[in-house]
């Protein structure tokens, strides 16, 4: 354990990861992992100052946890899922005496509050609805078509189905027919439908701190749900300005004032840019650990800066590279997924293991036969991770995966 600086703040993390908290134990800053009771004991064991919480339980002993922050000394919370956005602002609220952090923390968790703030403070979004069932998905997507003037006989230009409070791709559907729909389970709904947008979809990873920016990465997707890659290809990177107006949109739109947000948007054919949602936590894919492999500053440590109301902005500026020049390479992951219905064992291609930019991956050998059919984005098996020099080399290899067998 690095020793800690008792002039910095007392870090309250929400929920469980174990490279966060790696990460949080060798920065100087005091901490404490709140998470469910079944991580304890293994928190105990290592050393980890523990405090259990069951965030599944909304009830009226919810306040608690923040009452016990604050006894405990605690600064502020961060959460690191999507499942403790709520949570941390609920927390903060009282740790920092701002009321309004839980409201802010709401908009966060619902795509559709998410929209609707974004739309009244001039983003420009695409068309969308908020969905209680079937029938209202069948309607929008009937609507949608109607709007394109499509004929009898014309396929359907395709909507996408988010569940309100579900992280990134989990609860993602692409409904292209009616037939789709009913794939839907109950449990998915309410929900937000929106229309598609063709173009060029990335992500965003920004710190802030006093509503500035102070670093900003741009993740580009080679396919969504399958493959991204840090920093952008040039010709990506050539929005940074706008991209970064954009942002600077947002931490106005949402009044943020400190943390770490992750959106996401769209670049149409005719350079208009359309935002699709963001989040107020760490991203999928493990985008924070493609960051460090380009870079070499460690992602959680930099949003441990940004929450901290105690960190100074001569901290922020040394802590900080900057952006793209500072890169050593490209670090990209591909997320596998079996394309067989029956398999039997994991094995790595081996033009994907022969490939000088291969680094290591995650995957694990299969722990049943029957591969169950994919219904929706965010179910991969494991990532496999790469790092070059040539980012158009690194969006083509990404690219290539997608057709090789990595569960056989």
């Amino acid at each position: 354990m690095t020793e800690k600086n008792p002039d910095k703040g007392y870090i309250a993390i929400l929920g469980w990861s174990l490279n966060a908290i790696d990460a949080i134990d060798r920065f100087d800053r005091r901490y404490v992992v709140v998470a469910p009771t079944w991580a304890e004991e293994y928190a105990r064991a290592n050393g980890i100052p523990f405090i259990p919480w069951d965030f599944d339980r909304l009830n009226e002993r919810s306040h608690e946890i923040a009452q016990t922050l604050k006894e405990e000394g605690c600064d502020v919370a961060i959460p690191l899922y999507e499942e403790t956005v709520e949570w941390a602002g609920a927390i903060n609220s009282v740790l920092l005496d701002n009321p309004r952090l839980l409201a802010q923390s709401m908009l966060f968790r619902d795509k559709s509050l998410m929209k609707r703030r974004a739309q009244l403070s001039g983003i420009r979004v695409g068309i969308f609805e908020e969905a209680d069932s079937r029938a209202d998905v069948v309607r929008f997507l009937k609507r949608v078509n109607q709007t394109l003037l499509k004929l009898d006989g014309d396929p359907n230009d395709p909507i996408h189905f988010k569940a309100f409070d579900k992280a990134g791709c989990l609860g993602h559907r692409i409904i292209r027919t009616v037939d789709d729909v009913e794939s839907i389970s109950d449990d998915e709904f309410p929900a937000l439908l929106e229309s598609h947008l063709d173009g060029w979809e990335f992500a965003v990873e920004a710190w802030i701190k006093d509503r500035k920016i102070q670093f900003l990465n741009i993740s580009e997707y080679v396919t969504l749900g399958y493959s991204v890659f840090v920093p952008a290809t040039p010709e990506l990177e050539s929005w940074r300005g706008k991209i970064t107006r954009e942002i600077e949109k947002l931490i106005e739109a949402f009044d943020i004032d400190f943390g770490f947000i992750h959106p996401e948007y769209f670049v149409t054919s005719d350079g208009t840019m359309y935002f699709g949602e963001v989040a107020y936590r760490p991203p999928g894919f493990n985008a924070l650990e493609l960051i460090e492999r380009a870079y070499g500053f460690n992602g959680y440590q930099g949003i441990v800066l940004a929450f901290d109301p105690k960190t100074t902005q001569e901290e922020m500026d040394a802590f900080f590279p900057t952006p793209v020049t500072d890169a050593k390479g490209h670090a990209g992951c591909f997320g596998a997924y079996p394309r067989r219905r029956v398999v039997s064992e994991m094995q790595i291609p081996e033009e994907t293991q022969d490939d000088p930019y291969f680094e290591f991956h995650e995957l694990a050998q299969p722990l049943e036969q029957k591969v169950t059919k994919r219904s929706a984005f965010g179910t991969h098996w494991g990532l496999v991770y790469f790092f070059g020099e040539d980012p158009y080399r690194m969006r083509d290899l990404l690219k290539v995966q997608e057709d090789l067998d990595f569960y056989v």
